[in-house]
């Protein structure tokens, strides 16, 4: 179920001092003002600089200002979020974005050390993450989408708001006549979350009045089932060797195989293969029943080849 805004603060439970995500817009705003209202002096807030438009410098303006009106401390830092070739813009700010709050965090130079970090994504954004997983034919990983905590870099990260409808957010910061601003790229539906947001979730809502509540429970099913798949494929490599052994992977299924094949590649070399490529390692170790064949399949920025009895891995 959903829950109200006041419902979700009251069960967040933080350690303090706590940091909390600035951008200026409504759900970071009403975040900053009810931690600060629930724990004053022990909040700080973590603002982001893009650069990626012209506006950037009245946001950071702006948090200043009300972080100031507030008198909680503002710790902002600049980013270069452009994307690289083939990187999509949203990912970009989002890699930059999380780096630079983990900068921010871990200053040894601040005086108040931060260990936990609170963000503003609302149930109406995990839907949003849901549906462009399914729009990508994710996997498990994939559609689990967004964690309400979880741990990085030595940071513990809480999304309270994740079962709170965006609206409720809103409503929430109209009602004590708090400003904000609108980032106008929002409205911007060259971005495909933005034609989620405004076509999408509309209709969604006409038909499944509460699909908030069903989507996130899919996500639910979905991260056990990732974790699930996770702890069989850490059984199976411990089983097969790092670098795993040909004839240890051709004795597994092939569903057993490919969970071992990408959880090897992601956690040894940040690797994520295409499905059609993980199809083809798969038919090449299928075939590979004489030492002689050979192996050689461009996995993201390498390539996997056989080197003997095992698999192995060079950088392209």
């Amino acid at each position: 179920m959903t829950q109200s805004f006041d419902a979700a603060l009251q069960a967040f439970a933080p350690q303090l001092p706590l940091g909390v995500g600035l951008s200026g817009g409504a759900d970071s705003t009403a975040l900053l003002l009810a931690c600060h209202a629930r724990w004053p002096g022990q909040v700080v807030a973590l603002h982001v600089h893009h650069g990626l438009q012209a506006a950037a410098d009245h946001f950071e303006a702006h948090c200043r200002t009300l972080c100031d009106g507030l008198g909680v401390p503002l710790r902002a830092g600049r980013v270069n979020a452009r994307p690289r070739p083939g990187q999509s813009p949203e990912d970009a700010a989002r890699r930059a974005r999380y780096a630079c709050f983990e900068a921010l965090a871990l200053d040894p130079s601040a005086q108040v050390a931060i260990k936990d970090i609170a963000i503003a994504q609302h149930a109406d954004d995990q839907a949003e993450t849901l549906l462009l997983a399914l729009s990508r034919g994710a996997g498990a990983p994939g559609l689990a989408a967004m964690p309400a905590q979880w741990e990085r870099a030595g940071l513990r990260w809480h999304r309270p708001l994740l079962r709170v409808a965006g609206r409720d957010v809103r409503s929430w910061l109209q009602s004590r006549g708090v400003a904000w601003i609108e980032d106008p790229t929002n409205a911007d539906e060259r971005y495909t979350r933005n034609r989620i947001r405004r076509q999408l979730l509309p209709a969604l809502e006409a038909v499944f009045p509460q699909f908030r509540e069903t989507f996130a429970r899919s996500a639910a099913h979905a991260a056990q089932a990732s974790a699930l798949l996770h702890e069989l494929a850490e059984s199976d490599l411990a089983g097969a060797g790092n670098p795993p052994r040909i004839d240890a992977l051709r004795a597994l299924s092939a569903p057993r195989q490919a969970n071992l094949l990408r959880h090897w590649l992601r956690q040894a070399h940040g690797a994520v293969p295409s499905a059609a490529q993980l199809a083809e390692l798969q038919a090449q170790l299928a075939d590979c029943a004489t030492r002689g064949h050979r192996i050689r399949i461009r996995v993201g920025a390498g390539f996997v080849v056989r080197k003997g009895s095992v698999l192995g891995w060079y950088n392209s």
